[in-house]
């Protein structure tokens, strides 16, 4: 929907590229791609390194790198790169090899493809908090396997902040949310329905606004206005969690959620306009919110920034050029 009806438009530079829809999700999309964006490959940070002059060849360039320099983010946060071309299995491992992480407090993690375009690093843990992050993606001379060949380098910046997460209990109908480690609050949620049910699992935050306009359509539950199933609807404190259309948010159509309301949404999480607004603030890009109690599966891993939703295994099995440690900034 273009941030309106239809799907979600790109947002280069200030934020995060999305691709899909804006509103609570029906039961499609789980595998809907988010690739979360810094800025197209001529926006973006680069190095003054020249151009190779062998192998020559069409240019391999990234479109995009998560998240953008400068920013602080949560500790379920992955870094996700996306290519413009495909990228052939073949050339996988050397194009790892060449997108360097380090950090200042080293960690083990691993990249992991979706794909033949976007691939994610995540730690094999969360992220310390206080950690600086850096993301070095020499591409020079780098081959796609396809023909293309990379033309520049790339450098991200991001930091790891105040350790942020929620957990909710779709049968219990709360959200207990801790900093640091700390208790803060208990809030009264309603999740899905039984048609149209809350994704399971651990989903970082992609982004987050002050109002989004959701429409059933724009997921595929319903076009017809006579429906009970149809809206079509600007809604506010809206935290983004999966691409196909999942978010924590207020709902005018259920504004006091809770056990005593058990008032089913199309897959979203509803709090109360007061405890809306408290979330959205407290929230951040990469802080992770699981879920449980929800009859449906966990989201796919790549259904946003749902790393964290793979075991450590399933996301070895993902990478070419397997575990590393980061490098020591």
């Amino acid at each position: 929907m273009g941030r309106r009806k239809g799907g979600i438009g790109i947002a280069l530079v200030t934020g995060v590229m999305l691709v899909g829809a804006t509103a609570c999700g029906g039961s499609g999309g789980g595998s809907d791609k988010a690739g979360g964006s810094d800025a197209k490959a001529s926006g973006a940070p680069a190095s003054s390194s020249p151009s190779p002059t062998k192998p020559a060849g069409p240019p391999m360039l990234l479109d995009t790198i998560t998240p953008q320099t400068g920013t602080t983010v949560g500790v379920a946060m992955p870094i996700s790169v996306v290519f413009t071309d495909p990228v052939a299995a073949k050339a996988r491992a050397t194009v790892e090899k060449h997108l360097k992480v380090s950090a200042s407090q080293p960690v083990a993690g691993a990249w992991h493809w979706f794909g033949d375009r976007r691939a994610d690093w995540r730690p094999k843990n969360y992220w310390p908090s206080g950690t600086t992050v850096k993301v070095d993606a020499d591409m020079n001379g780098v081959s796609n396997g396809n023909g293309r060949f990379g033309v520049r380098a790339y450098t991200h910046t991001f930091k790891v902040g105040d350790d942020v997460r929620a957990a909710v209990s779709v049968t219990g109908h709360t959200m207990k949310v801790t900093r640091n480690g700390s208790p803060v609050r208990t809030l009264s949620i309603n999740a899905g329905s039984a048609e149209y049910p809350t994704w399971n699992g651990t989903m970082a935050v992609i982004d987050k606004e002050k109002e989004v306009h959701m429409t059933s359509c724009s997921v595929g539950i319903s076009c017809d206005k006579g429906s009970p199933n149809f809206y079509d609807l600007t809604l506010p404190w809206d935290v983004h969690l999966t691409q196909s259309g999942t978010y924590v948010h207020y709902s005018t159509g259920d504004p006091n959620p809770g056990s005593g309301s058990a008032r089913g949404s199309h897959g979203c999480v509803h709090l109360s306009m007061s405890d809306a607004k408290w979330f959205y603030d407290q929230v951040k890009q990469g802080d992770p919110i699981t879920i449980t109690g929800s009859p449906r599966a966990k989201a796919s891993a790549d259904n946003g920034y749902a790393a964290f939703n793979l075991g450590w295994d399933q996301w070895l099995a993902g990478s070419s050029a397997g575990e590393q440690t980061t490098s020591t900034l």
